[in-house]
């Protein structure tokens, strides 16, 4: 019973991440191609903040439950390539959010609202948004992959 409970919350967290991250991309692109500072704004913000009450307790509970499902099960972490390399990719995710994908959205953030006061540059914008892109790619992609190798549990 607290194995099928463990693993229920491990998924639930999963799906909370995971459809947080892959949506917030909707978002942004959706603000964008309102056209609007405003609506930029809006979903900028939304972003951060949908970041803050789902993708980062995602992210805690995901590790948490994660480590004690493999404890149950005796799973040596570093010893099972499908286990460790997810922990690999789920780190890189982490690193690269981190250190690229949410201070560029604070970028892209006040980038607009500066515009929105009048002074927007829209060349830097559309630059802070390429980059934002690539990196998210990254970190949403690396996560994907872990959770592939979650399911699959490869050798």
């Amino acid at each position: 019973m607290y194995y099928f409970f463990l693993k229920s919350l491990h998924i639930v967290a999963v799906v909370l991440f995971l459809g947080n991250i892959i949506t917030g991309v909707f978002w942004k692109v959706h603000g964008d191609l309102a056209g609007t500072l405003a609506a930029r704004a809006q979903a900028l913000d939304g972003v951060i903040r949908s970041d803050r009450w789902f993708t980062l307790p995602g992210v805690a509970a995901i590790i948490v439950t994660g480590l004690l499902l493999a404890v149950t099960l005796h799973l040596p972490l570093l010893g099972t390539k499908w286990i460790a390399w997810s922990l690999v990719l789920f780190g890189i995710s982490g690193v690269v959010f981190s250190l690229r994908v949410a201070p560029l959205q604070k970028k892209l953030l006040a980038n607009v609202r500066a515009g929105m006061a009048g002074t927007w540059n829209e060349a830097e914008y559309q630059s802070l948004s390429r980059a934002w892109q690539l990196w998210g790619w990254i970190a949403t992609g690396t996560p994907v992959i872990a959770l592939v190798l979650m399911v699959s549990k490869p050798v």
